[in-house]
């Protein structure tokens, strides 16, 4: 199963100068649990409800007063529409990682959560499962 099949391709943005606020407001608006963090079109981070809740508690300051820049995680792990689940599944494992944006060479097009993948889970295991029988009449074949 590939990345472009259970990806969301609503991605929900904020520019790097934004203040916390915004992103809040976007994350509300559209019902997500966070914001992929843009620098000229590119993803350059992601915020999370539990960095802004982490932020207000910490700084004591209005979101308003709060700039994305100062939240947006370092290097964003991203993926492509062709990678195979699976793959980033243990990418993101490997990273601890929740959410992936995709990219289609520069391009934003969509992100993979965590969240999709458990929900596709079951698809996942029975393409594992048809892949592996396939191997195993392969080689049952080539004995003969």
């Amino acid at each position: 199963m590939l990345v472009e099949e259970l990806m969301s391709t609503a991605v929900v943005t904020v520019d790097l100068d934004a203040t916390l606020a915004e992103a809040v407001q976007r994350q509300l608006d559209a019902g997500v649990g966070s914001v992929v963090v843009l620098d000229d079109g590119a993803p350059c981070g992601i915020v999370t409800e539990h960095d802004a809740l982490a932020a207000t508690l910490r700084t004591g300051r209005p979101l308003d007063d709060i700039p994305v820049a100062k939240l947006a995680h370092g290097s964003v792990v991203t993926t492509t529409p062709e990678t195979a689940v699976r793959s980033v599944a243990r990418q993101m494992s490997d990273e601890g990682v929740k959410k992936v944006p995709v990219l289609d060479d520069l391009d934003l097009v969509g992100i993979l959560t965590l969240t999709d993948i458990v929900w596709h889970l079951s698809d996942i295991e029975g393409e594992r499962s048809e892949i592996e029988a396939t191997r195993e009449r392969w080689e049952s074949a080539a004995r003969f």
